[in-house]
């Protein structure tokens, strides 16, 4: 299972330096939201780092979806508070383990 990585290249570029190949950079809310798409779907990645960002600006249906996906697991990062992953590990293992 591959990691991939979808933000602006200022975002992305830490990730890029420590190794990681699959860097999406797609500019434009339907690019973004058409790549998330393909990413979904993708048999080989297990894991999405996504800007916190750009998870904010991305239509309640498919912030619901990605919520709820399992393979590929989607980590929202970024400078705001975000309680993607806390939700993500809640959901997995069935315990908050902030609490």
């Amino acid at each position: 299972m591959e990691i991939a990585v979808l933000g602006s290249p200022a975002f992305t570029l830490g990730f890029q330096l420590a190794g990681i190949s699959h860097i999406y950079n797609p500019e434009g809310d339907e690019a973004i939201q058409s790549e998330l798409k393909v990413l979904l779907n993708s048999k080989d990645v297990g894991i999405v780092v996504v800007d916190s960002e750009v998870l904010a600006s991305l239509p309640d249906r498919l912030r619901e979806q990605m919520s709820a996906s399992v393979s590929p697991t989607i980590l929202g990062i970024g400078t705001e508070e975000d309680n993607t992953l806390r939700e993500t590990i809640r959901k997995a293992i069935g315990v908050d383990l902030w609490k």
